[in-house]
């Protein structure tokens, strides 16, 4: 077969141009809502620690979660983040083909599952399982051109004004804020907004 299109490049071209236009047909006319998953799902479980440090809070939050969370129905990995503020943020990376739906819920019973186990500050404070996505849809940067407001000001505008609306968007699951001297961006104010799965 290949030594046919060999000997006959004008049909080989043919062909290739009517696979490309017949693609491009296609591709307009496919709803958005048919297209495929390209990111697996993720789900994020969030705590905080109050007074705790990054080693506290692995022995104590992070080891009793991750171990119910070990074998949940078609997980791929999880990582997990302590700080030495006290926040706990575990990601886990559930498989392409999976509903994100049923991967929260899997998830939210696996850390109620845990929750026996875990202090009673984090208890208390709640741990918070949400749907997410591994990039941001938008990130914002609040400056001031002449100067004439500071980047604590620049932060408290973006959360009082931006970060409520932000996040009240269809679409949008999560806004967060860095506040002035935790960027690398100056003293500014960012915002970054990530889109819901869908």
């Amino acid at each position: 077969m290949s030594a046919f299109f060999v000997r006959r490049p004008i049909v080989a071209i043919v062909i290739a141009v009517l696979t490309v236009l017949v693609g491009l047909v296609c591709m307009i006319s496919l709803p958005v809502a048919q297209y495929p998953q390209i990111a697996p799902p993720e789900i994020v479980v969030q705590t905080h620690y109050t007074g705790a440090d990054a080693i506290t809070i692995e022995e104590s939050v992070a080891a009793p979660i991750e171990q119910k969370m070990s074998g949940v129905d078609k997980m791929n990995y999880m990582t997990s983040t302590n700080a030495n503020n006290g926040d706990l943020r575990l990601t886990v990376n559930f498989d392409i083909a999976t509903d994100p739906n049923i991967d929260q819920i899997l998830t939210q019973l696996r850390v109620s599952q845990a929750q026996s186990q875990l202090p009673q500050d984090v208890n208390n404070f709640g741990v918070t399982v949400q749907k997410s996505v591994s990039a941001p849809l938008m990130l914002v940067s609040l400056t001031s051109p002449k100067q004439t407001y500071d980047g604590t000001f620049l932060a408290n505008y973006a959360y009082i004004n931006l970060v409520d609306q932000l996040s009240r968007l269809p679409g949008i699951s999560t806004c967060r804020y860095s506040a002035p001297g935790s960027t690398r961006c100056g003293s500014g104010s960012n915002l970054t907004s990530w889109p819901s799965s869908i």
